[in-house]
């Protein structure tokens, strides 16, 4: 798996980026949750979820959010977005988005909903 380059944070969002960080962060304030990420399909439609962590079963958020984009017939993803305190975020899950979109774009940021870096 290739090495995951971050790029610097925009200077300024689109709106439709600024929601899904929104949501995200939402997502994981109102859970408690390590991390929050949402998702946007190609059909506009947005898909936020945050870390599942029970004994039988581990999702980051991304995973979530990308697992339920597909479960409701998401055939690709425009932008994705993770709200985490991670200096980083975890290749397989960004991966997953990239397995839908090549090009899509991952927002990361802190929990006061800072872009931090974007993953291409």
């Amino acid at each position: 798996m290739a090495e995951l380059v971050e790029a610097a944070a925009p200077q300024e969002l689109s709106a439709e980026d600024a929601k899904i960080v929104t949501l995200a962060r939402s997502g994981r304030a109102r859970t408690g949750a390590a991390e929050g990420a949402a998702v946007r399909d190609t059909d506009g439609r947005t898909y936020a979820a945050c870390t599942v962590a029970l004994p039988s079963l581990q999702l980051t958020a991304l995973q979530a959010a990308v697992a339920a984009a597909v479960a409701s017939g998401a055939e690709g993803l425009e932008a994705a977005a993770v709200v985490t305190d991670a200096d980083r975020l975890d290749a397989v899950s960004v991966s997953a988005v990239h397995e839908l979109s090549a090009a899509a774009p991952v927002l990361r940021a802190d929990g006061s909903g800072q872009v931090a870096g974007v993953l291409r």
